[in-house]
């Protein structure tokens, strides 16, 4: 028997009902009763505008209902009233007073998230690669080496995170959303591209896929045609939002009977996994998980912004970096929320998030020393924040690209002057006075 599917050690785990709260379910929540009916109201107003969806393990497994709303998970899925600007809310919570149509409420909402900058880092307008000079509307090709796939069939997760730089594709609105149903537009694209080493499943989250669509998808990888594709990455949430998919759901083993046979066809099988609190991590069914996916061959890295009101502490994510590392899982990315959505609600300056990664490392052996931060995926490339230093007697902060639009900025240190209060690169200045950063002259930031 395939280590992979050996049961063995599943005897306790009993399969689970997946049930999914949206919107229009939120008063059936029976754990929001204990909250103030005015806060629900907020909830409601939030959740008519930004995307709210989740589930009964996350609700009953992984909150800790006695620190609401202080609660980090609590703060990761349920809509908070500071999430939208002030008049945003007031627009939305007015119309919903007085019961107003649906068709209304819709269409202010469609209003009010177009100034959230649904798609942001030019993600329409710069990553969408054509065939036969038509675009392929669920591919992006940013970086030269690795391309990102939005299977159509992946378009939700198993609960929706409230910072999620995605949540355009969870809104309703084609206009808003990436998505591609053709397995063979994928091939062909890939078979096109010689450049290409890694294909990114992407969402939404591929995870909630019946196993057979994702097969559909990468079994033909294995092919000779397909050798340059040497590393297949799948971005997921579920191993914390939906454990249950890989040890007990009706398809877990066909799944890690695939994820198996695709490392034994030589490519490396990538889960990147997002993971935002240590508590994530500490259920007995979220290492069960782990240690199946694992047992296929497959290579799990731990990825996730740092968030305000989440975990912008340092010992939190030093405590989560320990956890993986002991759990087989390797700490790959701190990222900067996106300049999108909540995100006013959930930023951290970057001086201070460069000094929270700093602090946690200085906690960690150098097993997990091995996550790179904080990194801004931005319009021009990955920028890594470096530090702070005195050149010159003046203060700056020290960045890098860790990847490029164009690749000869790759690890190319580029200074800006020293802020404590940007949140994001476009808010940053060049040091020294310069007029512009090195890569502007390619791709400028404004």
């Amino acid at each position: 028997m395939s280590k992979a599917i050996d049961t063995r050690r599943l005897q306790s785990v009993a399969p689970r009902k997946f049930k999914v709260f949206t919107h229009h379910q939120l008063d059936q929540i029976p754990e929001l009763s204990q909250l103030p009916e005015a806060v629900r109201f907020e909830m409601q107003v939030v959740a008519n505008v930004l995307p709210f969806r989740v589930n009964e393990y996350v609700i009953q497994d992984l909150i800790d209902w006695s620190r609401v709303p202080d609660d980090p998970i609590f703060q990761l899925v349920f809509p908070q009233r500071e999430m939208l600007e002030p008049e945003a809310f007031e627009r939305m919570a007015a119309l919903l007073k007085r019961a107003a149509i649906r068709e209304e409420v819709r269409t202010l909402a469609t209003e009010l998230r177009g100034d959230l900058n649904p798609h942001p880092a030019g993600q329409m307008e710069l990553n969408v690669p054509t065939l036969d000079d038509e675009p392929v509307d669920g591919l992006q090709h940013k970086y030269r080496e690795t391309v990102l796939f939005f299977p159509s069939q992946g378009q939700v997760c198993h609960s929706y995170c409230t910072f999620c730089f995605r949540w355009a594709q969870f809104v309703g609105d084609k206009d808003l959303r990436f998505a591609l149903g053709e397995a063979e537009k994928l091939h062909r694209y890939l078979r096109e591209h010689r450049e290409l080493s890694d294909l990114l499943v992407t969402g939404g989250d591929p995870m909630v896929m019946k196993t057979h669509h994702l097969e559909g998808y990468l079994s033909a990888l294995t092919a000779p045609e397909f050798e340059h594709i040497q590393t297949i990455r799948i971005g997921t949430k579920a191993l914390t939002f939906w454990p249950y998919r890989f040890v007990s759901d009706a398809d877990s083993d066909a799944l890690l009977r695939l994820l198996e046979r695709l490392v034994m066809a030589g490519k490396h099988v990538a889960i990147m996994a997002h993971y935002n609190h240590w508590r994530e991590l500490e259920t007995p069914i979220a290492r069960e998980a782990i240690r199946r996916v694992r047992d296929t061959g497959a290579v799990i890295r731990a990825q996730g912004p740092l968030l305000r009101h989440i975990n912008d502490d340092a010992d939190a994510w030093a405590r989560m970096w320990r956890t993986q590392v002991r759990l087989g899982v390797v700490p790959y990315y701190m990222f900067v929320e996106r300049d999108t959505g909540a995100r006013r609600y959930f930023e951290v300056p970057l001086v201070r998030a460069w000094q929270i990664y700093r602090d946690a490392m200085q906690q960690v052996s150098g097993l997990g020393r091995t996550a790179r931060g904080p990194s801004m995926s931005a319009k021009p490339g990955k920028v890594e924040i470096q530090g702070v230093s005195d050149i010159q007697g003046e203060k700056v902060l020290a960045l890098r690209f860790i990847q490029g639009r164009n690749p000869d900025w790759v690890q190319r240190p580029f200074f800006a002057r020293y802020d404590e209060t940007a949140t994001w690169l476009d808010q940053l200045r060049p040091a020294f006075g310069e007029e512009r950063f090195f890569f502007e002259d390619e791709m400028p930031l404004g």
